[in-house]
């Protein structure tokens, strides 16, 4: 084609890369934050106003970085949600990330629908605080106003896709994305607008799901705009990962995924069936607890970072000298134990040394892990190569301890 350009919304920033698409070589960059503040007490916002995206979009795409460009791909944080009126505006700030206001909306959203194999059933996952589904539920409950003028239901990469568009009648999503909703299913390929109304209380217009090979349109200025798709379909496609590849992904959370000719359905909720951006399907299985357990584990000693950590725990063995440290510092997803507290067992004398304590901190986070990859062979996944995501996976403590487990 010529030179294209992917550019990438997640939480904090946005990034430009053009590329030269006969050689592959980059050509240039671009990268801007996204002017948002920070909540009183760190973190991130659970609401931002996504002209927030669109304005680090133009900082980024600054200084000429797109001229001739012939086409562009959007990837976007997912489980971003942007209510939009019938005039296309937005109703309220988009509802973004870890929501943690809506769990009792989850709760409610799980019996509503008779429990959490109907769920499974219905569209492939089990609703949690941070998917659309949910956080509909919560805005019909607390915002019921901006409920009632909700009428058009988009995502990050849908909402950045339309604007660059020009603001079209027709507004599209890929089945990457749609697979997270919560009302669209992986295994069927269709919406299920019937959970729209169950939680939102009302109908709404959905963006049609386009195939990874077709594009959403042509930018006022010609440029092709692809389907675009969420960031961890994105990451899958970028790795180039095929049948019997895993993603072990180590973030405050960790994540196991692998690409699966057919959409799994999971009776017990532990596997999520998300659609990936080539046509294949993206079964994933989650943990709560990853590097947050190493964080706390830092803490505990004293020490100012990860790298600390790691150099402490390769001062000590394999096992830890008996110290089996289960990291279920915020309630755990797999197994589901949402209300258990985390757990220091093996200890003896000569186990109680500082080292002991940090190596059992990264054995107990990679073996949660291990239990996860353990879920997706349970059915029927293949597992050929696994690769680490995460600043985390260069700690030589991980790599140490993981390729053992």
């Amino acid at each position: 084609m010529g030179i294209v350009a992917g550019l990438d919304s997640s939480p904090d920033f946005t990034r430009i890369v053009v590329c030269d698409t006969d050689t592959g070589a980059v050509l240039r960059q671009g990268y801007a934050p996204h002017p948002v503040e920070s909540p009183e007490g760190g973190g991130r916002p659970a609401d931002v106003d996504p002209q927030a995206w669109l304005l680090s979009l133009g900082e980024a795409a600054g200084g000429g970085l797109l001229e001739g460009v012939q086409a562009i791909g959007v990837s976007a944080q997912q489980n971003a949600l942007v209510p939009l009126d019938a005039q296309g505006s937005t109703v309220r700030p988009a509802l973004v990330g870890g929501d943690r206001r809506a769990q009792i909306a989850a709760a409610d959203l799980i019996d509503a629908l008779g429990g959490r194999e109907a769920w499974a059933q219905a569209v492939g996952l089990v609703p949690q605080a941070a998917q659309p589904v949910t956080k509909l539920r919560w805005l019909a409950k607390n915002e019921p106003d901006a409920a009632r003028r909700t009428a058009v239901l988009l995502q990050a990469h849908d909402w950045l896709v339309w604007q660059l568009l020009g603001r079209p009648a027709r507004r599209t999503t890929d089945r990457g994305g749609a697979s997270g909703t919560g009302y669209w299913s992986a295994a069927t390929g269709a919406y299920r607008p019937d959970l729209v109304e169950l939680a939102l209380g009302r109908q709404a217009v959905l963006p049609e799901v386009i195939g990874p090979a077709e594009a959403a349109g042509t930018t006022p200025e010609g440029l092709l705009i692809s389907a675009g798709t969420g960031e961890t379909m994105a990451a899958a496609f970028g790795l180039g990962l095929g049948l019997g590849d895993v993603v072990v992904s180590l973030g405050a959370s960790g994540s196991v995924m692998a690409v699966h000719p057919e959409a799994l359905v999971d009776r017990t909720g532990m596997i999520t069936s998300l659609a990936d951006a080539t046509g294949m399907h993206l079964p994933v299985v989650t943990t709560l607890n990853a590097v947050r357990a190493l964080r706390g584990t830092a803490e505990l000693l004293g020490l100012p970072d990860l790298e600390s950590l790691s150099d402490l725990a390769m001062k000590s063995t394999p096992g830890a000298h008996g110290l089996v440290l289960l990291p279920y510092l915020e309630g755990e997803r797999t197994p589901a134990l949402p209300h258990t507290a985390g757990t220091l067992a093996g200890l003896r004398r000569e186990s109680m040394k500082p080292e002991h304590l940090a190596r059992a901190a990264f054995e107990g986070m990679l073996c949660g892990l291990v239990d996860a990859l353990d879920v997706l062979r349970g059915r029927g996944v293949e597992v050929r190569r696994v690769f680490l995501l995460g600043p985390a996976a260069e700690l030589p403590a991980v790599q140490a301890a993981a390729p053992a487990l």
